[in-house]
């Protein structure tokens, strides 16, 4: 009797075990992605919607408390006449950048694609009745650049979507919403744009902190993400989630931030295994203001790509396109600086990983091998200590024009003696390590 109670106390336990489709091992081809995607190091993030149209930022909609049906009256004036997917993509190749993650729906509800799931898209609601996302996804194949999607887990628009923390006041009726109607919306959009657009990079998911006043809601990821590798098995999945990686997730996001800081308060989870990407705004918004035109310096973007790659990440740099389909002039121009920097250091970014020396005030380190690279971005001196834990340099050497530099052992490192005090916006110095 107390063998059949045990038996029946494990199954009933049993039941609340999380589903199977929890236990996700990675395909070949997704671990492979997962190489590349950490080779790529540099993405361009592109925050396009109906929001672009107001030109005061992507959360417009939930700030200003705008009713969902009058702000859905924008799709009718929605004409970005000048929009040309080959501009886009070619301005963007400039900047060396290798791949693209375009919001195919934002928090707004608005399908920036052609989907037959609801009729609030830029095809069927906007006199412009083009599919951007395709243009974009063609594009991006015939000039080799991958192409990744932002999608919204959340949605100010859907009655059957159920309220969070952000949307409250836009007009819908029911705060319950029908969580299996838009769970299988979702589902049916995502499986759009993993059959409909060729070979997808990523999903880059967003919105699951809208419940986290809701501890106990069910987002039911596992099953959704287990949907996405089934239809592309090397498509990465991630998630902004601001936590720790769930099952089934291929990358970690970070927002604002670099790896292990967290001065935006975005960013205070620990730092996983997994490939890591952070996104940062080339300005200060992620969509489309008329009134920001602060934009970071070319110095300061490359500062925080260099930075990025000495912590092993990603960057993720953000665009807000305007109204009229174009890319900010700004912009383009950042673009353009920043690929003439990596036409000459590329090298010491693309295919590397974090080097074998922490980050400092002075810079980072980046590696291939053998090959430590040394970034200097800020040193008043011209010596540099550099602690290798016994480690011995074959030869080092100015990476901008191969001139050596003299190298002193002391203890467990060297002293570079650098010929001059750093004043280059990044100074490298390439050391040949023996024996890595």
């Amino acid at each position: 009797m107390m063998k059949t109670h045990l038996l029946l106390s494990l199954l009933f336990a049993a039941s609340f075990l999380p589903a199977k489709a929890q236990t996700y091992q990675p395909s070949a081809e997704n671990l492979k992605a997962r190489q590349e995607f950490q080779d790529n190091k540099f993405g361009i993030f592109l925050h396009w919607g109906l929001y672009c149209m107001l030109a005061t930022g992507e959360w417009t909609m939930t700030n200003k408390d705008l009713n969902y049906k009058e702000y859905a009256k924008l799709a009718g004036g929605f004409y970005p006449s000048k929009f040309s997917a080959a501009e886009w993509v070619s301005a963007i190749k400039v900047s060396g950048a290798k791949y693209i993650c375009f919001t195919s729906r934002h928090h707004e509800g608005f399908s920036m694609f052609h989907t037959k799931y609801s009729d609030y898209n830029i095809v069927d609601a906007t006199p412009f009745k083009r599919d951007v996302v395709k243009e974009l996804a063609d594009e991006c194949h015939k000039q080799g650049i991958r192409l990744h999607f932002y999608y919204s887990h959340i949605d100010w628009y859907r009655e059957d979507a159920p309220w969070g923390r952000t949307g409250r006041g836009t007009g819908r009726p029911d705060p319950k919403g029908d969580w299996k109607s838009y769970y299988t919306f979702m589902n049916n959009q995502l499986t759009e744009l993993l059959t409909n657009y060729g070979p997808i990079g990523a999903i880059w998911f967003d919105g699951w902190w809208d419940q986290d006043a809701n501890p106990d809601f069910d987002w039911q990821l596992p099953e959704q993400y287990a949907l996405i590798h089934r239809l592309q098995p090397a498509c990465l999945v991630g998630n902004n989630h601001h936590q720790v990686p769930f099952p089934g997730e291929d990358i970690q996001i970070f927002e604002r931030d670099l790896p292990g800081e967290n001065s935006a308060g975005l960013s205070g989870q620990d730092v996983s295994h997994l490939p890591l990407e952070t996104c940062e705004t080339m300005n200060g918004m992620w969509g489309y203001k008329i009134t920001d035109q602060d934009y970071k310096s070319t110095k300061t973007l490359i500062h925080y790509l260099v930075k990025a790659a000495g912590k092993d990440a990603n960057l993720l740099m953000n665009i807000g396109p305007q109204p009229d389909g174009c890319l900010p002039e700004v912009a383009v121009q950042r673009l353009k600086e920043v690929g003439e920097w990596m036409k000459v250091y590329g090298e010491t970014i693309y295919g590397t990983r974090g080097g074998i020396i922490p980050p400092h005030d002075w810079g980072v380190t980046t590696q291939k091998g053998n090959r430590l690279f040394v970034h200097i971005l800020n040193l008043k001196d011209n010596a540099l200590y550099l602690s290798l834990d016994g480690k011995m340099v074959k030869r080092g050497f100015l990476f901008k024009d191969q001139s050596p530099v003299r190298i002193a052992r002391t203890g467990q490192g060297v002293v570079l003696q650098l010929p001059e005090v750093p004043a280059d916006m990044d100074y490298v110095i390439e050391l040949q390590l023996v024996g890595q």
